[in-house]
């Protein structure tokens, strides 16, 4: 009986406009002020006090104060793994048809889910791994074979202190644009943390919007034979 009242405190949390724009727009997993998130969300600065703190006592966000100001960021991977997912439900709900922005174009090629890459660059590379053998599906997560563990080890990506991390493994995570997953959790951002170190992707003015390069372009051919 517990469960009921704990889904129905989430739902009213997010279920606000205001709320759903603050979180969404820190999604990149990086802090914003208050003064920030009220502008994206458009409402007052008091009004934006509000929904934060609502939003810190529910669990979903924590707030940091650094000098004078404070900052707002998700709580923990989980809660943008949770949430990402819930824009696949909303999407299947009819809505006029209009022309897509370059923007939203962008956003399906390649963005952050948190720390870990999504749209069309995080299910082709995820897809790759599999393909390969690296990765093999269990249930909702992704296990790494022996193959697997030999090719991470050759990007330099420590396996074992991943899996020492609070954070889950490599869950799987439904992408809202491509309906597919991609792995997600501390292998999928150790992931993205390499390819950013490597020049492959790199952000550009959209915050949740990430930039394929052309050494990530030729290096994603190269070792995964991923084509985009």
């Amino acid at each position: 009986m517990d469960v009921e009242p704990s889904m129905a405190s989430i739902g009213a949390l997010i279920g606000s406009p205001a709320r759903s724009a603050m979180l969404a727009l820190l999604f990149d997993g990086r802090a914003l002020t208050a003064t920030e998130l009220s502008q994206a969300a458009g409402v007052s600065a008091a009004t934006a006090s509000e929904h934060l703190s609502k939003l810190v006592s529910g669990g979903l966000l924590l707030c940091e104060k650094h000098g004078r100001h404070r900052y707002y960021k998700l709580a923990g991977d989980e809660v943008a793994e949770a949430l990402e997912p819930l824009i696949h439900l909303v999407r299947h709900k009819p809505v006029p048809i209009r022309q897509v922005s370059v923007e939203q174009k962008q956003a399906r090629c390649a963005r952050l889910c948190y720390d870990h890459i999504a749209g069309e660059l995080g299910v082709s590379i995820t897809t790759a791994l599999v393909d390969l053998g690296y990765l093999i599906e269990d249930d909702r997560h992704y296990d790494v074979t022996k193959k697997g563990e030999n090719f991470f080890d050759q990007l330099g990506i420590d396996l074992e202190d991943l899996r020492k991390t609070r954070r889950q493994f490599a869950p799987q995570c439904l992408d809202w644009s491509e309906r597919k997953p991609h792995v997600a959790g501390a292998l999928g951002a150790a992931i993205s943390e390499l390819a950013f170190r490597s020049k492959w992707i790199e952000r550009t003015k959209h915050r949740r919007i990430i930039k394929l390069t052309a050494l990530g372009r030729q290096q994603f051919e190269h070792k995964l034979g991923v084509k985009l």
